[in-house]
């Protein structure tokens, strides 16, 4: 079992920065995959990033792309989202998920297995 909080959100103006933190409980938390998606009011949840348990392979919407960075510190049991020029259409709540999955791309929210109750993110434009 791994239990997972993020934390990090907050109200910015367009443009600005926010870094996301995932934190995982347990040792078993450094062997997962872990992926953040988000949810904007009225829209289906939508994959942002992801990264494999050793932090070899990153991968991002490309929405997001040269904008965020998924990066983890397995010692710390974190993971983080960096986000760079921020814009109101990236307000959402965003969610951390771990996943057990040796896929490519780990963009598909079957593939977690583990999820955290999410992190608000309001971009004022």
């Amino acid at each position: 079992q791994v239990q997972l909080v993020e934390s990090g959100g907050g109200y910015v103006q367009a443009d600005d920065s926010l870094r996301l933190t995932c934190t995982g409980s347990g040792s078993a938390f450094m062997s997962y995959a872990v992926g953040w998606f988000r949810r904007a009011p009225g829209k289906e949840r939508e994959f942002v990033a992801a990264i494999t348990w050793n932090g070899g392979m990153t991968y991002y919407a490309d929405s997001v792309k040269g904008r965020f960075t998924i990066s983890r510190d397995n010692a710390e049991n974190t993971v983080y989202l960096q986000m760079n020029s921020l814009k109101p259409e990236d307000t959402a709540e965003y969610y951390c998920a771990a996943s057990q999955s040796w896929g490519v791309g780990l963009s598909g929210p079957s593939e977690y297995d583990y999820w955290g109750q999410g992190t608000q993110v309001t971009v004022a434009g």
